[in-house]
């Protein structure tokens, strides 16, 4: 089988088939596709206007809110301009420089994402175990010192991802059928050893992923165990309360991001098509709930937003 390399002078480009299978509903599956992308843009945008605006909102729970939204905003950007190309324009072709960019900044925005809302945590844990010192150990200074953190940990861990596939050869056959460049369906197109990159794709799943969510559980663990020292009951659910926005956001985030990333790698007997529907509302349905999520439970910020939405 014919093979080319990425490191040769003037590189082919790659086909992004969309949905295999579903072609002829591609014009369809735009509709609700587009809508979605641009509620998450207004909601997200809403969320940093109205943030930027109210000096009373410049706390870190709500600078990490910014910081989520941040990560929303590309991530789904990174995914759904090129899907939309393809579906309405029938603009199918990538370029292999361009391919590798999107699958970079794609994947950087979900580990900054992912270690957002583990910061999340234990702004939550601070906040109800140790209320005093609340002021003291997360400043805004602070908050900003660990958004940097949080961007030099995902640019570290998937710089990588990119420069393995520029070593590979791969097969003549560079149809990815998918509507974006996931990492997994470029890997099968290779001719050559795909191990390393197959082994250190898993491993950043489980090391990012797996440890982000270790330390949340630990955040809430610990949370859980102060809030039973509590005797009043409604001090419980006041304190409970105030997590659940970030209970939903996380369990909207990394549920279906794993079975995701799980099922590409061993749901065999997945239809290629049902994978691209998943892996396309893992993109865009969180993003688009979550500023809703955290508008209607975070009692200061929806008076804000109704504020500003009501002079509209």
């Amino acid at each position: 089988m014919s093979s080319f390399n990425l490191t040769s002078p003037s590189p082919p480009k790659f086909i992004l088939n969309g949905i295999p299978g579903l072609e002829a509903a591609h014009i369809w599956i735009s509709i609700p596709l587009s809508t979605f992308y641009i509620i998450s843009l207004l909601g997200n945008f809403m969320v940093l206007f109205v943030v930027a605006k109210e000096e009373t909102l410049h706390k870190p729970m709500y600078l990490l809110l910014c910081m989520l939204a941040l990560t929303e905003i590309g991530g789904t950007t990174c995914v759904v301009p090129k899907a939309l190309c393809t579906f309405w324009f029938g603009c199918k072709t990538i370029t292999v420089d361009g391919c590798l960019t999107q699958m970079f900044f794609l994947y950087m925005f979900v580990a900054i994402h992912s270690a957002v809302l583990v910061t999340m945590a234990f702004d939550r844990y601070v906040a109800i175990c140790d209320p005093l010192r609340y002021a003291t150990i997360l400043t805004n200074a602070r908050i900003a010192k660990l958004g940097l953190v949080c961007l030099t940990r995902a640019v570290l861990f998937v710089l990588p991802v990119p420069l393995l596939l520029r070593r590979l050869p791969f097969c003549a056959n560079r149809l990815i059928p998918h509507t974006y460049c996931e990492h997994m369906a470029v890997v099968k197109m290779s001719c050559g050893d795909t191990t390393v990159d197959r082994t250190y794709g898993m491993m950043i799943t489980f090391v990012i992923i797996g440890l982000d969510l270790t330390l949340i559980g630990l955040s809430y663990g610990l949370i859980i165990r102060s809030v039973l020292r509590i005797p009043s009951k409604k001090a419980h659910r006041k304190a409970l309360n105030t997590c659940t926005a970030h209970i939903c956001v996380i369990l909207m985030s990394y549920t279906p991001y794993l079975f995701t990333a799980l099922t590409h790698r061993f749901g065999r007997g997945i239809a290629t098509h049902v994978h691209d529907l998943l892996a396309n509302l893992y993109c865009l349905v969180p993003p688009m709930l979550n500023p809703i999520i955290y508008g209607m439970k975070i009692k200061e910020l929806r008076e804000k937003v109704e504020k500003y939405t009501g002079r509209m």
